[in-house]
């Protein structure tokens, strides 16, 4: 059977089950230890042990494991982050903060002037997997801007994910354990970015996500959601400089909330959407005190 034809009847599965046809060449891809857009380019053979692998994994998939956690990766902007049980999986429309806080970065090294190479200092709290984080870092590093990043995480099973996709990354990120609000006593930063739990507690998720990431990823306490990330304001405001940016991933419900939270300390507030024109993420800068 040509991997055309195997392609073919593994996304007529999926399609039957209510998944998304990539997920099924992004296994197959997995499975033959390619890129994805290599499917469509050229012609496989299939080993007997590469059938098998792919048939356990299809019905895993359809049994309800998340694809990234199956093949052990997932791609977020221009690195591939390796995930597994016990840290969220890095989503698209985070994406947006990363480019944010790039601009951010351009915009303080443009004012600081050739001569200057102090570097930008950069907190990411809640870090996880590190997406945000790691991202920053490679992509400030390709366009030779100096930076500082550091990576605040208090799980203890995200934090092997996380240092393990530095190392698999090859970036220069300090790594902090604990609570948003009991580190980094004393230090000054120019930007915060943070993709805080904030699902609101009545929030019905979805049966995938709720069953394998991690509930303290996810929920961020409370009717509203925001709980923790209030936690995450209170800890942003103690760690930036005057005039720094905080950069904050957000329920679609809680823009206004949000708005009103950051009214005082913080000016410049702006609203930002997602792909799918849904509210998404907040920045404001932080007013002298």
């Amino acid at each position: 059977m040509s991997i055309k034809q195997v392609l073919k009847d593994k996304k007529t599965q999926f399609a039957s089950a209510g998944i998304s046809e990539v997920d099924a060449e992004l296994i197959l891809a997995f499975v033959l230890g390619v890129e994805r857009m290599e499917l469509h380019a050229r012609d496989f053979d299939l080993e007997l042990e590469q059938v098998e692998l792919l048939d356990d994994l299809i019905t895993r998939r359809i049994s309800g494991k998340p694809t990234q956690y199956l093949i052990g990766h997932a791609p977020f902007r221009y690195l591939t982050f390796q995930v597994g049980q016990g840290v969220l999986i890095p989503r698209p429309e985070s994406e947006a903060l990363v480019e944010a806080a790039l601009i951010e970065i351009e915009k303080i090294h443009s004012m600081q002037g050739q001569s200057s190479k102090t570097p930008v200092s950069v907190v990411d709290l809640g870090s996880g997997s590190g997406a945000l984080a790691i991202s920053v870092a490679h992509e400030a590093e390709q366009k030779n801007w100096p930076v500082t990043v550091v990576a605040v995480e208090k799980s203890v099973q995200a934090i092997k994910w996380l240092k393990r996709n530095i190392a698999a990354c090859d970036v220069s990120v300090r790594v902090i354990s604990g609570d948003v609000l009991e580190v980094l006593e004393g230090v000054k930063c120019d930007i915060v970015i943070a993709n805080p739990p904030y699902v609101p507690d009545g929030d019905k998720l979805p049966e995938l996500v709720i069953e394998n990431e991690p509930r303290e990823a996810l929920f961020g306490g409370g009717a509203d959601g925001l709980e923790i990330p209030r936690r995450f304001i209170k800890a942003a405001s103690n760690l930036l400089k005057p005039g720094g940016l905080l950069i904050m991933e957000h329920h679609e419900s809680q823009s206004l909330l949000l708005e009103a939270e950051l009214a005082k300390g913080y000016s410049q507030i702006n609203q930002n959407r997602d792909l799918n024109n849904r509210p998404r993420w907040i920045s404001a800068r932080r007013e002298a005190e």
